[in-house]
Formats: C-alpha cells, structure tokens, sequence
C-alpha cells in the first residue's frame, strides 16, 4: 500500500518530501499534486520508469511523457530551443503549460517519442513539486492522473490511493490542485499550435486557438 504524505501546500516539509525522494531514488512511482492536476511521477534515469508510467495510465509507446524541470535554464539541457521559442518558454514559465520540443540526446530514447524524437516539457509552479524536483537532483518523468478512458485527471488523494495504491509507492497530499491537466502546445511546427487545452488559457501568452 502505497504511503500518503500530509504536505503544507506553501511551506513543504523538506522531511517529507525527502522521504518521498528517496522512494523515487529506490525506481518507485509517486501521485503528486501541480499547479495543474495531480500527475504520476518517477526519476527520468530509471529504465522502468517509462514502462511503469505508461502501463498505470493503459497509454502506449506514442503519447509523449513530460519532463517537470526546475526553470528555463534546465529546459536547454533536454530540449532544442531556437530564439523565438526561447521568447515563448521565458514569457510561459513556470506556469500550466506543457510544450513539445525537440530532444536532445540528454533525453533517453526510451522516453521520447519513437518517430519524431519529441518531448514534452514544463516548468510547473507549485512549491511541493518545485521542491521535490529539488530534492531529488533531477528532473521528473511525468504524466497526468487521468485514469484509462476517462478525460479529467483525478484530484483527491484518498480516491488516488484507494484506486491505485497498490501500484503507487507514495502519494502526497498538498490541498486542492486544479481539475485539468495543462495546455499543450506544439514548438516543433511552423507556428506554435495548441494541441489540447486545459489549465493555461493561450491568449495570455499571444497564441490563439
């Protein structure tokens, strides 16, 4: 059974969250709560990691992963950024947004998209998740919480440890987060497109739908 741990929502107890870490550390799974909606998180090195995510969540090979890093500068290290894209990701984060770019060879294969060498990233803006990628050294593997065939993630941590507790090492408990996952916008194209809506409204960073 998976452990629940009480979080302040502002002020994260670094024992906590170290605790949490380390389960991370030992190629464990995790529900922590963004400033969009829970998401299943593991450590990006683990070579399950990839496997485990996609399987909780019945998603296969092609649905892109995200990467939850701390700021703008670590974006550089996992994906390829050209000036104006630059412009768009400073303007952005941290925020609601998770944007596909270009991997680089930082980024495992086994978690970039299999034909077009993709990756989604973002820079969320919740002190829990913001320390718990600090505590651990390096960035998140993440997917939103949404259960198999439904189209909103869950929220609560009660119903996420009842319903999967059995394969989630941990599941912090912060407050309430959103109810939708983030908007997700496309920097690989020609004009950014935004492929599915969601927390971040897209006028308030000049795009349009």
């Amino acid at each position: 059974m998976s452990i629940l741990f009480d979080v302040h929502p502002v002020n994260p107890q670094p024992r906590l969250l170290k605790q949490a870490a380390q389960l991370l550390d030992n190629g464990r799974l995790l529900a922590i709560p963004t400033d969009s909606s829970y998401a299943l998180v593991a450590r990006l090195d683990d070579k399950t990691a990839a496997d485990g995510l996609r399987r909780l969540r019945g998603l296969d090979e092609r649905h892109h992963l995200t990467l939850l890093v701390r700021d703008l500068a670590e974006i550089a290290k996992f994906a390829k950024v050209d000036n104006a894209q630059y412009r768009l990701l400073k303007n952005a984060t941290p925020g609601p947004w998770t944007f596909i770019l270009e991997a680089t060879k930082d980024v495992p294969r086994r978690v970039s998209h299999p034909s077009r060498k993709t990756i989604g990233i973002r820079v969320p803006d919740h002190p829990v998740t913001l320390m718990l990628i600090e505590e651990l050294g390096a960035p998140l593997l993440s997917t939103s919480l949404i259960p198999e065939g439904d189209d909103m993630p869950l929220n609560d941590p009660d119903e996420i440890t009842d319903r999967y507790g059995h394969a989630l090492a941990g599941v912090i408990a912060s407050g309430s987060c959103p109810t939708q996952p983030t908007t997700v916008i496309d920097l690989t194209t020609a004009t950014p497109s935004v492929i599915r809506r969601g927390t971040g409204d897209p006028a308030t960073i000049g795009l349009s739908e």
